[in-house]
């Protein structure tokens, strides 16, 4: 019988085996000597090289990476910061700290109805014809966008559609030929794995920086509930460098292929400090799919009221088959859960085969799909698994199709006016309220044809701005009196103040 073994070479007597092989000796006979055994070598597999050349992918994607600025017209800034290279972010108390002074050029007296610049982000061409990808809070609130290209070229652009609950929006310029980036897929990141960060930090065009995903479908709003009104979280963390300007640009690995859309950091001090976040492609590609064709995003829910498996809820419950997942505290009647049978302390754990362990988890699967599609859940009961299919609904509990500027939560439709009809009425903004069915707006007589000026003493511009006011409103858990006040006129004339009672 051969007994291999490896052995320490010293110094005195190196010799230096082949790639992939480890030095030995076999003992083909006890009695040998240590001088009389003959050497071999065994081979071992190899380890994969350590690849560290970012070139091909920078090189294959900086191009495809815009920059976007945001302008507003001067009447309407409130409070804004002019000029600077800074993101507009929604969150940005919670991602970038508390916002420190900084020292701002000198700015030019400017007309009275010239925009200024109001923010700067960054955007992803999607496609050789002008669709770029970018955060909604790099473009919420903006009257003029400016996209600047990679070799200078800029072009104004015009909003396709946003969605404030993945914090996406898609916009389009006039253009042909462009730099489309390829999208891969987020779900094959592997904790460590390099990725590249392309933005435009600061106002520096086409920076890259690199680092690796340190955590994948990670919540970020659980400390800070309050002010995090995203909707969707399942975001990949890394540790490339992202600073302001970062927001909207591309997340890509060693491939060049597009896996994620930069949009925060969390820091104490308003600047990088080692954590960066962005939203899965999985998620993305879904969004944009849905604001190209519709212009709205088809959002698909189980309906159910949910909660992450802990250790101790799992001891208090009883729950030995499983370690992680989603526990069901309720389900909402007319629902996709209530078709799966789905009850209260059931724990999901998979969706289409696709392993539950959380909440973000829960979140980005479901954010894949639209109403009206199948999917196949997996969850346990009573420590036995239990695997159904059903169709998922709407928020209204149907698989209706839903287009831009329809908002069934509140039973109506909006129309936003063109310059002329604004011109007409006297008014700088505006939306009017067409298709009136039954819900809280027919129930506090609002009638077809008013034009909605502010709710909350909120401007109003546009059907998102609505859906905004109203999600903002939906999610604060610190106000229990959910009113929209509506200020608008008809247009005959006639001025219309309405209280619209959301809880009905």
């Amino acid at each position: 019988m051969k007994v291999k073994y490896l052995v320490a070479v010293t110094a005195a007597a190196v010799m230096i085996p082949a790639a992939g092989m480890v030095y030995s000796n076999t003992i083909t006979n006890p009695s040998q000597t240590q001088e009389e055994r003959e050497p071999e070598f065994i081979t071992v597999s190899s380890a994969p090289s350590f690849e560290t050349d970012f070139t091909k992918a920078a090189e294959s994607t900086v191009n495809s990476v815009v920059c976007i600025k945001s302008f507003v017209d001067r009447s309407q800034q409130y409070g804004q910061q002019q000029g600077g290279y800074m993101d507009p972010f929604g969150m940005f108390d919670f991602f970038f700290g508390p916002q420190q002074p900084r020292q701002q050029p000198q700015q030019p007296r400017q007309k009275k109805s010239e925009p200024v610049q109001s923010g700067l982000g960054s955007g992803v061409i999607l496609s050789e014809d002008g669709y770029i990808v970018t955060n909604n809070h790099v473009i919420e609130g903006a009257d003029r966008l400016d996209v600047l290209l990679n070799d200078n070229s800029t072009y104004e652009a015009r909003v396709i559609g946003t969605d404030e609950s993945t914090d996406l929006a898609l916009i389009k310029i006039d253009a042909k030929g462009l730099k489309a980036i390829k999208v891969g897929s987020s779900e094959n990141l592997r904790l460590g794995e390099w990725v590249l960060a392309v933005g435009n930090p600061f106002g520096f065009n086409s920076t890259v920086t690199a680092g690796i995903v340190s955590a994948k479908a990670r919540s970020i709003g659980a400390d800070s509930h309050r002010r995090n009104k995203m909707g969707i979280e399942a975001f990949i963390q890394t540790d490339a460098a992202l600073n302001p300007g970062n927001s909207g640009g591309a997340l890509v690995n060693l491939n060049g292929e597009l896996v994620g859309i930069n949009a925060a950091i969390y820091s104490n001090t308003g600047s990088y400090s080692g954590f960066s976040f962005a939203i899965p492609t999985t998620i993305m590609a879904k969004v944009v799919a849905d604001l190209r064709e519709y212009g709205t995003v088809q959002r698909a829910v189980l309906g159910i009221t949910v909660a992450d498996l802990t250790a101790e809820i799992a001891k208090e419950k009883g729950i030995t088959a499983t370690k992680s997942g989603v526990l069901v505290a309720g389900v909402s009647d007319r629902s996709t859960a209530k078709e799966l049978d789905l009850k209260e302390d059931d724990v999901i754990v998979a969706i289409n085969g696709t392993d539950i362990k959380n909440l973000p988890e829960l979140h980005e699967q479901l954010a894949k799909y639209r109403p009206g599609q199948e999917i196949t859940v997996s969850y346990y009961r009573d420590n036995k698994k239990v695997t159904k299919k059903a169709t998922l609904r709407n928020t209204q509990g149907d698989t209706a199709i839903t287009r831009k500027g329809d908002f069934s939560e509140v039973g109506c439709a909006f129309m936003k006016l063109d310059s002329e009809t604004l011109r007409q009425l006297g008014l700088s903004n505006g939306v009017k309220v067409t298709g009136l069915k039954g819900g809280p707006f027919k129930n506090a007589g609002v009638k077809d044809g008013f034009i909605i000026i502010e709710i909350n003493d909120r401007p109003v511009r546009s059907s998102e701005d609505v859906e905004n006011i109203y999600n903002r409103i939906m999610k604060d858990d610190d106000n229990d009196d959910k009113v929209m006040l509506l200020k608008g006129i008809y247009p005959n004339g006639k001025k219309g103040y309405y209280a619209v009672n959301l809880a009905e």
